[in-house]
């Protein structure tokens, strides 16, 4: 009797057409054919119901839409400690062969240096006596993963460096250099500044107990559940800039925020918060970063939710099967960086991450550069892999996997070359 209660119940479904995944579990589509209508929200009308057609009525719009995003997504973004302060521990004035300058500086949050901290690690040409443009991102397995020099300090608060005893392992010692190709951006006269991302926060449901959405909330003045991981990293990425307003080697003009995968949702919402950044890049961000989320291809609302509870804010999960509801979408999150230059870069191979949600995103942005006069992708469909189109707003899809290779940063220093002048 209870098998064919059960058979009765999915003959009811089919004939209904639900299109909701049944027994819990969701269903995911990589068919475009399949994605669906859906209406994205406005993004030049504003609460009132006005339209917006100029940058003074922008600025009133853009102060609304991230508050919708601070209290639906993201959560709060707090300020700069009161007491923040830095310690230079380690110059390296023959870095990389000679090339380079290396600076690694603990930023301290609280009085004394006993407190919650960050290290960053600071990569200068030294050929040029000029204040040189500067990239900055966090990195996912610490400061010492981002090249071979083992002059690099080890990030203290990365579990898996428990695994190893000795200080110079392979396995410690640049094993993500491919995704930071700090020679090339010497050699081409940019400086780079990373910091691992577990020094604020580690990436687990738990992570926020020991990070500083926990150990500052006093200094801060907010509560853990007011923001989420995406926002204590992107905070992160402002306190960096904090450091390289005081550093004469660098122009402060022209600090360039970037991240790939989870942290490019950082660096996009860093960006969003913190005009300091001249320019924003976002590296296969995808859903909850540059992809469109009610477009129903790859990753969705309510599996990020699910997957990574602790990125977002509880409000965010309220949407998980009504995404459509959600009263901003991530092409007003682009559209916060104007008039400064957008970089929005995808895979072929990286359908999770939704390329042509993240392109379209892209594309829907425009309206708020137009209002500066500047130019967007001005293209209306995706371009060939491999190629990069825009001005002001620009896009690329790279052949490959998710990742962030040598080709995505030939394009980023062209882009920021053109860009800020």
């Amino acid at each position: 009797m209870m098998i064919k209660k059960v058979n009765f119940f999915l003959f009811c479904l089919a004939i209904l057409h639900v299109s909701l995944p049944l027994f819990g579990q969701e269903t995911f589509n990589y068919d475009e054919g399949k994605v669906g209508e859906y209406t994205l929200p406005s993004l030049l009308t504003s609460n009132s119901g006005d339209i917006v057609t100029n940058e003074k009525e922008w600025k009133q719009r853009r102060a609304e839409i991230l508050q919708l995003f601070q209290e639906n997504v993201y959560g709060k973004c707090p300020g700069k400690p009161k007491h923040i302060h830095f310690e230079i521990k380690k110059i390296n004035k023959n870095a990389l062969a000679g090339k380079a300058i290396s600076k690694q500086v603990r930023i301290f949050f609280t009085k004394g240096n006993k407190g919650p901290y960050m290290d960053v690690l600071l990569y200068l040409p030294s050929h040029t006596s000029k204040p040189v443009p500067v990239f900055v991102g966090l990195n996912f397995k610490g400061n010492q993963s981002v090249n071979t020099d083992s002059t690099i300090l080890l990030s203290e608060k990365q579990p898996e460096l428990s695994k190893y005893t000795k200080k110079n392992d392979p396995m410690i010692r640049g094993n993500q250099s491919e995704r930071w190709e700090v020679e090339t951006l010497i050699e081409n006269g940019f400086a780079t500044a990373t910091a691992y991302y577990g020094d604020l926060e580690l990436d687990y449901p738990e992570g926020w107990q020991s990070g500083i959405r926990t150990s500052l909330q006093t200094e801060l003045g907010i509560k853990p559940d007011e923001w989420g991981a995406i926002g204590a990293w992107a905070w992160g990425l402002s306190r960096i800039t904090d450091y390289l307003e005081t550093d004469k080697q660098v122009n402060p003009k022209k600090i360039i925020v970037h991240g790939h995968s989870r942290l490019g949702k950082a660096a996009l919402w860093a960006g969003a918060n913190d005009t300091r950044f001249a320019a924003v890049i976002s590296n296969n961000s995808g859903e909850g970063g540059a992809a469109l989320a009610r477009r129903w291809f790859g990753e969705t609302t309510n599996r990020i939710n699910t997957n990574f509870p602790h990125w977002f804010i509880g409000q965010y999960k309220t949407f998980n099967n009504n995404v459509q509801n959600l009263p901003v979408d991530q092409h007003m999150l682009l559209a916060l960086i104007a008039p400064r230059p957008l970089y929005v870069a995808s895979a072929t191979e990286d359908l999770w991450a939704d390329p042509k949600g993240e392109f379209l995103s892209a594309k829907n942005a425009e309206p708020a550069y137009t209002l500066f006069g500047k130019k967007g992708l001005e293209n209306t469909e995706m371009p060939p892999p491999d190629t990069s189109i825009g001005k002001t707003i620009r896009y690329h899809i790279r052949t490959g996997k998710h990742n962030i290779l040598l080709f995505d940063w030939l394009q980023y220093m062209v882009f920021v070359s053109s860009n800020l002048k």
